[in-house]
């Protein structure tokens, strides 16, 4: 009985770290973020999906940091785990799109579209790579299906980087307008040069998005 219960408790204490392991691998802090998911990584007989939760998270945290051949490298280790995994290839293809390498990410959003077409974050991916080739009509059509399914944090955060660029001069209130709309076709129409969003990532705090349009 006392063998049996020191079992149970260690089973119990293992399933207790598994689970901090995978809320911190979730943080929004990325230095916990890459360690937690580095270590999710590393157990032993961990659940596919999870494991390839893991690296698409731990990817992430790289990108954010401008690590974006790293990022690569762990969405490859993701999507080979999970070939149909929408948000592992539309983060990849942005990672692709941050590193100079747009061309590079252009199926990876095309398939993760197909896969959710409701994801407002892929619509963006893809209207920066449009944008960046030259694609205008194309580009402003999926900046536009991004505010249509994203609503009012996808609005509110073009309302601040296009006010960040000088185009757009509305209430930063998360509301399409007919000036929100005018604003988007001038940058897309400006280039690559020209980002819709703050600081060049999509959808940050509101803190954030005051101080980039400020």
């Amino acid at each position: 009985m006392q063998l049996l219960l020191v079992l149970l408790l260690s089973v119990m204490g293992a399933s207790v770290a598994l689970a901090n392991e995978s809320y911190d691998c979730f943080s929004r802090n990325n230095d916990r973020r890459i360690d937690a998911c580095s270590r999710l990584i590393e157990t032993p007989g961990l659940p596919t999906d999870m494991l390839s939760s893991a690296y698409a998270m731990r990817a992430l945290a790289y990108s954010l940091r401008g690590q974006y051949e790293i990022a690569i490298r762990d969405y490859d280790k993701a999507i080979e785990l999970v070939p149909n995994y929408p948000m592992a290839l539309n983060n990849r293809a942005w990672a692709y799109f941050r590193w100079g390498k747009p061309t590079q990410g252009l199926p990876d959003v095309e398939k993760s579209l197909a896969l959710d077409p409701t994801s407002e974050h892929a619509y963006d991916t893809r209207a920066h790579i449009r944008q960046w080739l030259g694609n205008t009509e194309a580009a402003i059509a999926d900046y536009e299906a991004a505010m249509r399914i994203g609503g009012r944090v996808m609005i509110k955060t073009y309302q601040c980087g296009l006010q960040a660029q000088r185009l757009y001069h509305g209430p930063i209130d998360g509301r399409y307008s007919r000036a929100l709309g005018s604003a988007m076709i001038a940058c897309v129409e400006r280039g690559p040069e020209c980002d819709p969003l703050p600081q060049g990532e999509a959808l940050p705090p509101d803190e954030e998005c005051y101080v980039a349009s400020s």
